[in-house]
């Protein structure tokens, strides 16, 4: 990285918001990459799925593309699974994250990386913002917007990164605990913190 360039990191766990904090920083006008997305293009088709499929088993499409569905169904539950899937999805996802966020236009840019702690990723950036929110809202929302059960969520949440019991006094922490217009003042003041 430059020294006139700061790539931050967004995180926080499933449900916190931090997808809705990474659109707030678009809206704003600055770049935003998203390992989400770079994982979609990866699997869309190819090395990676072919990769996937040798190591789980039924989790390709007609298409040729993955089953999202079947291979989180085989991992989440599964922690030794889902730490063999991200020693595979990993280092591809953020080698391409970092690549494009380095070759971006501007001297701020943003990441959402969703497993940034679980991956050790977190020195690769400048800084990192934390979106924070509570356990209820959380499951509430993952619930509403995946169509999946509260309990099933719960796992989801149990096996990423605690939150709520890590120090996280090095880096910028939001809470998502209000509406959308709060989200916003808040991303804004971060921003203005950050960009001076």
């Amino acid at each position: 990285m430059t020294q006139s360039k700061k790539i931050y990191a967004v995180t926080g766990g499933i449900g916190s918001g931090k997808t809705a904090v990474s659109g707030i920083i678009a809206e704003e006008g600055y770049p935003v990459f998203s390992c989400d997305k770079i994982y979609g293009e990866l699997t869309a088709g190819g090395e990676l799925v072919g990769e996937l499929e040798r190591a789980f088993g039924n989790v390709t499409l007609p298409d040729g593309s993955l089953d999202r569905g079947a291979l989180a169904a085989k991992v989440f539950c599964d922690k030794s699974a889902l730490e063999r899937l991200n020693g595979i999805t990993h280092p591809i996802i953020m080698r391409e994250l970092l690549a494009r966020a380095r070759s971006a236009e501007g001297k701020l840019v943003f990441c959402e990386v969703p497993l940034l702690f679980e991956g050790g990723y977190a020195q690769l950036f400048n800084g990192v913002i934390v979106v924070l929110r509570l356990l209820g809202q959380r499951i509430a929302a993952v619930t509403a917007r995946n169509n999946l059960t509260p309990e099933e969520v719960t796992a989801r949440i149990r096996a990423q990164f605690d939150y709520d019991r890590a120090d996280l006094s090095a880096y910028i922490t939001l809470h998502n605990d209000g509406n959308m217009d709060d989200l916003r003042k808040k991303v804004k003041k971060i921003i203005r913190s950050i960009a001076n």
